[in-house]
């Protein structure tokens, strides 16, 4: 059995198509199905559905899968340790983010980098959170910033980087005064440009909503904030933003930012990894860095 050959499997599984897998391992078509072909006889296991096309993998090949990701991600691991033992941690952190974090990903990678010089990072952004969730369990990621949910917490070990608190945007009217925050009750009168609903960022407005006794039109939905931006600018649409993008974008001429006061307790953003078996030195350097990064117990950024 040879490592490639996991690795065609792996990837036919992820590309569900015989010529995107031979792409993604930059081989023929014809030498991946050969190689699958005689995985299949040393296991004496069918591991594909016969056909004149991809089918689907059997229940056998399915359970093959999930077992090549881990020899595959242990062997990655193993490389990624000689290296350090060699030269220091080394080597690419793939680290999935979703949305309204995106702005915030720079607080966990600069001291990442800094503190592990040899390390690079790739950043898989505007991804929802079970995208994160199933990328980590399929060793496609080493790590995500997502929204530590009971459910994430109970899977995955986490380590909280902040709460979300939020603002509304609007177009900046000069005519009328500014105000300190405004309700959620008020807010929800505004026809709305938001995140699509599969997105958690997206259904945590909506229970902000609800317990407010009201609901939101959403007109239009992005999961671009530049797209966001632009509609708001309008002066058509407003919108709800975490207010950690303040810290990157400030408030754009054009533009108005005001607290939104009440709510539920703000929800936490964190960086999430795989519980289960020992972590390679790049997941450990990860979770080292993130370790200091915790500001959950401040005060919502709009006071501080």
């Amino acid at each position: 059995m040879l490592f490639r050959q996991l690795e065609y499997l792996v990837a036919l599984s992820r590309e569900k198509h015989f010529t995107r897998a031979a792409e993604a391992c930059a081989v023929s078509q014809p030498a991946l199905s050969e190689a699958i072909r005689k995985l299949e006889i040393e296991l004496d296991l069918p591991l594909i559905v016969r056909g004149h096309k991809f089918e689907g993998l059997t229940a056998e090949g399915e359970q093959i899968v999930r077992r090549a990701e881990r020899i595959l991600a242990d062997h990655t691991s193993l490389l990624h340790e000689a290296a350090s033992l060699r030269s220091g941690v080394t080597g690419t952190v793939r680290l999935g983010v979703v949305p309204t974090a995106a702005a915030t990903a720079a607080e966990l990678t600069g001291p990442l980098c800094i503190r592990y010089p040899l390390v690079t990072v790739h950043l898989t952004e505007d991804l929802a959170s079970s995208d994160i969730t199933t990328r980590i369990d399929r060793f496609e990621l080493d790590g995500g910033i997502t929204y530590l949910d009971d459910d994430i917490t109970s899977r995955y070990q986490i380590f909280p980087l902040y709460r979300e608190y939020y603002a509304l945007l609007t177009a900046d009217d000069p005519m009328l005064p500014r105000r300190s925050d405004i309700s959620w009750q008020e807010a929800s009168r505004l026809p709305m440009c938001t995140l699509p609903s599969i997105m958690r960022g997206r259904r945590i407005l909506d229970e902000y909503f609800a317990d407010a006794g009201a609901s939101h039109t959403a007109q239009i939905e992005t999961d671009s904030f530049a797209s966001l931006y632009a509609h708001v600018k309008t002066g058509q649409w407003a919108a709800v933003i975490p207010h950690v993008w303040l810290k990157v974008f400030g408030e754009p001429p054009g533009l108005r930012c005001t607290r939104l006061a009440g709510g539920r307790e703000a929800p936490t953003i964190g960086l999430i990894t795989r519980a289960d078996g020992p972590a390679s030195v790049l997941v450990q350097a990860l979770e080292a860095t993130a370790v200091g990064l915790d500001q959950t117990s401040s005060g919502t950024p709009i006071d501080q």
